[in-house]
């Protein structure tokens, strides 16, 4: 286990110093800067600007420091929120992010397992129907969307919930909801065919000529075996559910990460874009290395050499 933790830990240092590597070559050769304007400002003024992020050093230059900045945990100032480096930026809207995330993680588990559980053990029913029907349509909807429509109903017209910032549980059901919507469908789709596959098995056959409930058929035999698929999708899937909530912060103006990402990509403060990324894909690499932990609890056949 040591081992394969130390291995994985430099595989993961050699990820993020590509992703590094790659953002910042992209934010170099992209057309523009991050102090251009429709109307220029005068050429002193832009050379004392430079001058202050060193944007007027090479690139080499600028890498590496930027290198050295990142191996002591500084991601460096904003060019746009001049009062916060980046630092206080993530620090202010990355709790905002993982508890969105973790709240539709968690959303989204809770409506799969029931749906594709009932699906894979009443194939072809009328039940069966309706989940994959609806999971089809939380598939199709794009974010945008859904979260209008739940924004319309149940707050305009129903007034149920509030609508806009993060300041209560009221107002965190329908941006939960509507991240939630198209992980549970993917989840109940994973799980109601790794279900169908698993009781067909040998092993459920001997389960049941042992003259076990079906409850302990499904739930202890069968479903062990579903969860390692549902592993290998769980790790990227936290990931994105806790970087990839732009458009849901942006429709609901939640003060989370993703704004503020949105907003460095458009004022190109590389800085800021930088560090998000950064925290984006430490995030994403935890995420994996769990899951690959948890294979073993799972499931004894796997060893970690």
């Amino acid at each position: 286990m040591a081992r394969f933790l130390f291995t994985r830990l430099l595989q993961s240092l050699a990820v993020l110093w590509a992703v590094a590597t790659i953002t910042f070559v992209l934010m170099r050769i992209t057309p523009g800067g991050p102090f251009d304007r429709e109307r220029r400002l005068p050429p002193e003024v832009m050379a004392n600007i430079t001058a202050k992020y060193d944007l007027d050093k090479p690139w080499l230059v600028q890498y590496s420091r930027f290198l050295r900045d990142l191996a002591k945990g500084n991601l460096g100032p904003s060019y746009k929120y001049v009062d916060r480096d980046v630092n206080a930026v993530v620090s202010d809207t990355l709790p905002v992010s993982v508890v969105l995330g973790l709240l539709a993680l968690g959303t989204a588990i809770v409506m799969s397992f029931p749906a594709g559980l009932i699906s894979a053990i009443y194939p072809n029913s009328s039940m069966d129907r309706w989940s994959m029907s609806l999971a089809t349509l939380g598939i199709s909807l794009p974010h945008f969307i859904l979260g209008a429509v739940l924004i319309w109903l149940f707050s305009l017209k129903l007034g149920w919930f509030q609508v806009g910032r993060w300041t209560g549980s009221s107002a965190w059901v329908l941006p939960t909801l509507t991240l939630a919507a198209a992980p549970a469908a993917y989840l109940s789709y994973l799980l109601r065919s790794s279900m169908l596959e698993a009781l067909g098995e040998d092993f459920i056959r001997t389960a049941r000529a042992k003259g076990l409930s079906e409850t302990i058929v499904v739930l202890k035999h069968a479903l062990r075996n579903c969860l390692i698929p549902l592993l290998t999708v769980l790790g990227p899937l936290v990931a994105a559910l806790v970087t990839g909530s732009f458009v849901v912060e942006y429709i609901f103006a939640i003060p989370g990460m993703g704004r503020f990402y949105i907003t460095a990509v458009t004022d190109r403060d590389y800085p800021l874009i930088m560090g998000v990324t950064m925290v984006y894909t430490a995030i994403l690499v935890c995420a994996n290395l769990i899951v690959d932990v948890l294979y073993c609890l799972v499931d004894p056949r796997i060893r970690i050499d």
